[in-house]
């Protein structure tokens, strides 16, 4: 396990990637536009490159072993294949570990973004010394990685995890997945600007359609200033993180669940209306045990996460 890898966040806009060295530091990083519309070839030799200058950040006479690689899902890490991630079209079935491992003569490995987040958090962040942990991510959309016994759960067909779309109000707003008030409309940053612009709205007898633009990033910042209706908005997102992690940890039966992702650097205007209501939702046995924390790793994680994996290929 004491050799150098390459950890890569391939992301719809950005290629996040850092040199990791056999302590488990990063201690080089490249960031670059991903411009998939190029094709896959043309991702692959970006990726080249940016892995070839990290290297010059490796000792005289020790080598790179290994790379991971993550992307958004829906991937196949078995196959090292991107299958159809939305916002990465033109990478849409493309065998990228075979497409890196043939460019750069080293082992590559493919995972989901969300499950190598939660593996670098594991190992290397909030879950150290943890059996199992749920890391739950809340920025563009909402997802989560479950890890029992310092592995990831995948579920029968590698779909474990979207907890998104478990649904909370059959009667609630209508998801852009067809169903309708899943965890997503509660709570990732999309909706709470809708929620935001919705209630300010209705404070001010106007209409929504007419606001200057809003993001969720403002809505919780907004809240952290004590602005009283953007408080409204990220309470009410806590309480349905809560019930949710209250239904997961009555399922699962693990205490720890951290939550990364943009949302989540709302900190404890987010996180701390969903400690408070999960004891309302699961059984007295099981609530005193449960702990919500902030990400330790922030965007070390994928990396760290996607390190990680790399070595289990040479291991």
């Amino acid at each position: 396990m004491r050799n150098w890898v390459v950890g890569i966040d391939l992301g719809a806009t950005k290629i996040d990637a850092g040199l990791v060295d056999p302590e488990n530091r990063i201690v080089a990083r490249r960031r670059i536009l991903t411009e998939s519309d190029a094709g896959p070839q043309t991702v692959v030799e970006r990726i080249a490159h940016s892995v070839a200058e990290l290297e010059q950040a490796i000792p005289e006479g020790q080598h790179l072993s290994a790379m991971g690689i993550c992307s958004p899902g829906p991937v196949d890490h078995q196959a090292g294949m991107l299958l159809d991630p939305p916002n990465i079209r033109a990478l849409h079935y493309t065998p990228l570990r075979q497409l890196l491992e043939d460019r750069l003569k080293i082992p590559v490995s493919l995972e989901h973004d969300a499950k190598a987040a939660a593996l670098g958090e594991f190992y290397y962040g909030a879950g150290q010394d943890e059996q199992s942990m749920v890391y739950i991510v809340v920025g563009t959309g909402v997802g989560a990685a479950i890890i029992i016994e310092g592995q990831v759960y995948r579920g029968l067909h590698n779909f474990a995890g979207e907890m998104g779309h478990i649904t909370l109000d059959p009667q609630g707003n209508l998801c852009p997945c067809g169903s309708r008030g899943c965890v997503e409309t509660y709570m990732s940053g999309p909706w709470l600007a809708r929620h935001y612009q919705n209630a300010l709205a209705q404070h001010n007898g106007t209409s929504s359609e007419n606001q200057e633009e809003i993001s969720g990033a403002l809505v919780a910042q907004l809240a952290a200033q004590g602005n009283e209706l953007a408080l409204q908005v990220m309470t009410r997102a806590g309480e349905a993180l809560g019930i949710t992690i209250a239904s997961l940890s009555m399922i699962l039966n693990i205490d720890l669940y951290v939550i990364g992702g943009s949302v989540a650097k709302a900190g404890d205007v987010f996180l701390e209306p969903a400690r408070k209501i999960v004891p309302k939702y699961s059984f007295k046995s099981v609530s005193p045990g449960v702990r919500i924390v902030a990400t330790e790793l922030d965007t070390d994680g994928p990396i760290l996460g996607c390190a990680w994996q790399a070595r289990q290929v040479v291991a």
